[in-house]
């Protein structure tokens, strides 16, 4: 068992309400229950020691591996393939219905021999809460019982096991054609034992998981050019949605590093107002209305929530049930990934001043009205009384998209959000005919424009920049033309393209911004942001570039591990980096596939003509 396998090299599962994953060599090394936001269960992948970890796979592992999904599903296969036999580990997460009790999970992990004979090992050594707390270990014929405080978890199944101290080892030897399974259960400390599930049960179960899932995908509109990797990137947005409140996490993980050794670890399994907000327009281009819909109901609570608060009316992130406290902590006990320490749990940076979130958060409302979803008088009031605290509060310095750590700015993306939110205000006051203030929202807006556009412009760069205070440029302002804020074909925004290219692009892979030049509070580098580098094709087929668009586009497409998950950046030697899998990267890419088919076809269109 390799101590840290890449970032790159995992699956991940999936129940809606919380995720696993699993590394290509048949290792569960990541996995936190009852919520993505939860305590991990198992956590070698950042403390390979004392993490713990599930594995089941075969137990001589020379031979050749190979790791897919089952089509148009989050059913992950593991394949083994030697001289003397194939075998098979098939993991998922039975999707949780309204029976199921809210705190119970379940990994089924499908054992089958495929061709010749295959003997399969396993392990289990659960670590609960962050591997902070014992556990007792109860073991009869048919199962094993981990008892830690307040949660308990079951390993049953037809794979024979025995004690090793308080964990369970065990295997099976598998023939052409023999199937086994291993269920490993997360409930409450005092809830009942599942019963003991049966080989019929395990496989119908199986059959079952796959069935929803391509139902699901079966309802997405999109028939385009790159039909694969948008259905698995939707799968990866539905499996990191928490379903019970539709509130999606930026990343299954926490601590994964953006420079190995470096301290650039967060913990990424919380909602952020932004990466939910463009989460509805791409969620809207497939046809996911429900899921869109349910998410703006969910941020309009947010919004309900701070009503008559003297706070600002949106905290930047918040749990997926809305709490929004996320203190910030150092599990000081763990190593890190490859040495990558501090391991944080929590986020400080919710406590930050992000100026932005409030025009994501208008656009996402803004596009819920196609489907039905304005809002009623009074949560039309609370947007507006919103929009009212923002007219007077948009001109002042913040910590910006990237949640620096180095001091507040101006930073130009946050007013060209600040705009939007005006801007989207203003339209759906309009279009319903709402009471709003909207002389004084055009000010606001039409103020923020001109500021932008005499002190957000470098006249060195030829470009808009990241702050009023200098000249670096800033990838995040690839989102300007999507919202409007400037046409994509204008002389200014051809420039700042252009002036991007020089400075961000490499080998069309995106930085977000220089730390050097705009130094961020904090030591080290960081890799190609993949999400700037989906923005920056979406800006280029908005251009009209589509020839440099597209070849982005299908190059990035050669960095997705080996299941098309990305993490968050890229590294220098082509690794994936940060948390994985991550929702703003495979959102984007939704926005750019969509855009950039939709371009193709009308140039075509008029190349026929």
């Amino acid at each position: 068992m390799e101590r840290y396998p890449p970032i790159a090299d995992h699956g991940l599962i999936g129940d809606l309400q919380t995720a696993a994953l699993v590394s290509s060599q048949g290792v569960i090394n990541w996995f936190a229950a009852p919520r993505f936001d939860s305590p991990s269960v198992f956590a070698s992948l950042l403390d390979h020691d004392g993490g713990g970890y599930f594995r089941l796979a075969p137990e001589h592992p020379e031979g050749t591996w190979k790791q897919l999904y089952y089509p148009d599903t989050a059913l992950l296969v593991t394949r083994f393939m030697s001289p003397d036999g194939v075998g098979e580990v098939i993991d998922h997460m039975p999707v949780l219905t309204d029976r199921t009790p809210a705190d119970r999970h379940t990994i089924v992990r499908v054992v089958r021999c495929v061709r010749g004979t295959v003997h399969f090992a396993l392990e289990c050594r659960p670590r609960f809460d962050y591997a902070r707390a014992d556990h007792e270990l109860e073991l009869t014929a048919d199962r094993a019982t981990f008892r830690a405080p307040g949660t308990t978890a079951h390993l049953q199944g037809g794979i024979p096991f025995e004690r090793d101290g308080k964990d369970v080892r065990g295997g099976i030897t598998l023939r052409n054609g023999d199937t086994a399974g291993a269920v490993f259960t997360v409930c409450g400390a005092d809830d009942d034992a599942p019963p003991t599930p049966s080989v019929d049960a395990i496989t119908e179960g199986l059959w079952n998981n796959i069935d929803f899932w391509q139902r699901w995908v079966r309802t997405s509109n999109y028939r385009g050019r790159w039909t694969e990797m948008v259905h698995r990137s939707a799968i990866t947005l539905k499996l990191l949605t928490y379903a019970p409140t539709g509130a999606p996490v930026a990343a299954a993980t926490m601590g994964l590093p953006e420079q190995v050794g470096g301290e650039r670890n967060w913990d990424y399994r919380y909602t952020w107002v932004r990466d939910g907000s463009l989460s509805v327009r791409a969620l809207l281009d497939l046809g996911y209305v429900e899921e869109a819909t349910q998410f703006t109901r969910w941020l309009g609570e947010r919004f309900a929530a701070r009503k008559g608060s003297e706070d600002e009316p949106l905290q930047i992130m918040y749990r997926v049930d809305g709490d929004p406290d996320l203190t910030e902590e150092v599990l000081e006990h763990f190593e890190g990934y490859r040495g990558s320490y501090p391991v944080r749990v929590g986020n400080a940076a919710s406590d930050q001043l992000q100026l932005d979130i409030y025009g994501e958060a208008l656009y996402a409302l803004a596009q819920g009205r196609d489907v039905g979803e304005q809002a009623g008088y009074h949560g039309w009031k609370g947007l507006a009384g919103m929009l009212d605290w923002l007219a007077d509060s948009w001109d002042r310095p913040d910590e910006g998209i990237w949640e620096t750590r180095g001091g507040r700015k101006d930073f130009t993306y946050s007013r060209v959000m600040c705009w939007a939110a005006f801007d989207r205000g203003l339209k759906l006051a309009a279009e319903f005919s709402r009471p709003a203030d909207t002389e004084r929202w055009t000010r606001a807006r039409d103020a923020i424009l001109e500021q932008v556009m005499e002190r957000g412009w470098s006249e060195k760069e030829q470009a808009l920049v990241q702050h009023y205070e200098g000249d670096v440029l800033d990838a995040s302002l690839l989102l300007a033309p999507r919202v409007g804020f400037i046409s994509p074909r204008s002389p200014g925004w051809l420039s700042t393209l252009d002036a991007m290219e020089r400075v961000l692009v490499s080998d069309s892979l995106v930085y977000r911004y220089d730390p050097e030049a705009s130094p961020d509070g904090l030591r080290g580098s960081e890799g190609t942001f993949s999400l700037c580098t989906f923005l920056y094709v979406d800006a280029l087929a908005r251009a009209g570039r589509l020839p440099q668009a597209r070849y982005t586009f299908e190059k990035m497409q050669t960095y997705a591990n080996h299941v098309g998950l990305f993490a968050e950046e890229i590294g220098p030697s082509g690794e994936q980096l940060g948390n994985v899998p991550q929702a703003f990267t495979h959102l984007s890419l939704i926005m750019a596939a969509t855009t950039l088919d939709e371009s193709l076809d009308r140039a075509l269109d008029l190349r026929a003509r």
